[in-house]
């Protein structure tokens, strides 16, 4: 399915979610195997049935009870593994959440189609590993995914699995973390998987770079990221599932640039420190942290890693005064989402590497951590009816683009979304690095090769043939702007 160059864009200026758990289709369509139904308000169903239908899906069969669009991916018995993001319950300043998370009716509509693929036998598993200090019973209550299993075991009997795949919940308090509670995590436990030589970070061999992972234990993230060691922790039920179906959404990053299908898999880790996020200091001090080296600069660092030190120690009084300190770092030297810090620019050269690594594993990689040469099956929903531009990815603004994007290879996917938000791949190094031939490629085809199916005429074709003034100029995050932009 990597081979598969197409891409569908279906557009309705306007969409707008159901408010309505479980997000019934709008329609009595003749394949829904339901009795609920139907909510005429769920437009985001109607545009993933018809994203479906643009890449041909089944399209014999359209029409009619039997029509299976997704019959030639899934087998009935398998595990189908659907990866939403569900970064945080709200955005980072407000109490919104539509632009930063996949939505219900997104999940809903596509967990419909699988289950009908499996014909009612196998296992749907959703899953995500969300941002450590995001509050997970808010956002189930919020995407109203418990209506929806609710709905497939009253009516089929049928278990929908929901799992947080995080080992442990953070307690925040003034920006710093005062408990951690230890969560179950992936039933099936974790996988260490050790891409050494194959991996993005083998380019950086002989730099002795010192990497920030996600949190302040950087010698853990350095243990794990060194010369001939590139190793993460990842989740065996994504490893082991038959089926990965990516369920993004159409977001800015600030250290990558876009967060869509590539960005999404952060997700699947076990545990978070083991990605390298960013290089300590500015490119001239072998670092990417910052775009310059400054005094300024070497001060924080100076300053803020020995906070961070202190915050992994045990003691009570001394943790307080580091979070003390923490506060009188952002009054110092400026806060994150206005200053460009921690590698939150469009020179951050380590975050893109990572970001591909993590998709080398999910296609290539064995619940034992070896490689094989025949990628994981793999299909992509990105929900684009509420977008994000700005500080993404969970400081943003909303941005309306009615939008659903589907296709088979999450590179092509990416890359068709970059240009749709006004964004030229060729400058995010996540895409277009991503092109690169190797054993374990992303795509077998070249951007210019990807094809554009579409209800808007004006979409259609290659990305040469996307004029600039029907795209949806979204605004970077203000680490990028000026350098990503067509």
């Amino acid at each position: 399915m990597l081979a598969d160059n197409e891409v569908a864009v279906y557009e309705h200026m306007g969409a707008r979610y159901s408010n309505n758990p479980p997000y019934n289709p709008p329609d009595s369509y003749p394949e829904y195997q339901l009795e609920a139904g139907p909510d005429p308000t769920n437009e985001a169903y109607h545009l993933i049935r018809e994203s479906f239908l643009l890449l041909g899906l089944d399209r014999k069969n359209y029409g009619k009870p039997e029509w299976n669009p997704l019959g030639h991916l899934i087998r009935p018995g398998e595990t189908v593994l659907l990866k939403p993001n569900l970064i945080a319950h709200s955005q980072m300043y407000t109490d919104e959440w539509e632009h930063v998370i996949t939505h219900g009716s997104i999940l809903r509509a596509v967990v419909d189609y699988v289950y009908i693929a499996l014909h009612g036998q196998g296992k749907i598993i959703i899953a995500d590993a969300p941002q450590t200090d995001s509050q997970m019973p808010m956002i189930k209550q919020r995407i109203g995914i418990e209506a929806t299993q609710d709905l497939y075991w009253k009516q089929k009997r049928f278990e929908i699995a929901f799992l947080d795949l995080r080992d442990e919940h953070w307690v925040m308090k003034n920006g710093v973390c005062v408990e951690k509670v230890r969560l179950p995590g992936d039933p099936l436990g974790n996988a260490r998987v050790n891409l050494a030589n194959d991996s993005f970070f083998f380019e950086h061999r002989g730099l002795n770079k010192r990497y920030y992972g996600a949190f302040y234990d950087v010698a853990e993230t350095n243990e794990h990221h060194r010369d001939g060691v590139h190793e993460y922790m990842i989740s065996r039920t994504a490893l082991q599932s038959d089926v990965f179906i990516n369920l993004p959404k159409l977001k800015t990053h600030k250290k990558v640039g876009v967060t869509l299908n590539l960005k999404n898999l952060v997700g699947i880790n076990g545990n978070k420190n083991w990605l390298p996020h960013y290089a300590l200091g500015s490119p001239g001090e072998n670092g990417d942290q910052f775009p310059s080296s400054t005094t300024r600069g070497r001060l924080e660092n100076s300053l803020v890693l020995s906070a961070k030190r202190l915050l992994l120690g045990k003691n009570a009084l001394v943790r307080l005064a580091a979070r003390q300190l923490k506060g009188v770092g952002y009054a110092i030297f400026g806060d994150t989402e206005e200053i460009v810090r921690s590698g939150n620019w469009y020179g951050n050269d380590t975050c893109w590497r990572m970001t591909l690594d993590l998709n080398r594993i999910l296609l290539y990689a064995n619940a034992d951590g070896t490689l094989r040469s025949t990628p994981k099956r793999y299909f992509s929903v990105i929900d684009g009816i509420q977008a994000m531009e700005g500080n993404g990815p969970v400081a943003g603004k909303p941005k309306s683009t009615g939008f659903v994007i589907a296709g088979y290879n999450p590179l092509a996917v990416d890359t068709v979304c970059a240009h749709l938000m006004s964004f030229d791949y060729r400058k995010i190094p996540m895409l277009h690095r991503a092109f690169d031939n190797s054993k374990y490629a992303f795509a077998t085809f070249t951007a210019d090769e990807i094809r554009i199916n579409s209800n808007n005429k004006a979409l259609r074709g290659g990305l040469a043939d996307l004029s600039s003034e029907h795209t949806m100029r979204f605004e970077a995050h203000f680490g990028w702007k000026g350098h990503v932009e067509l």
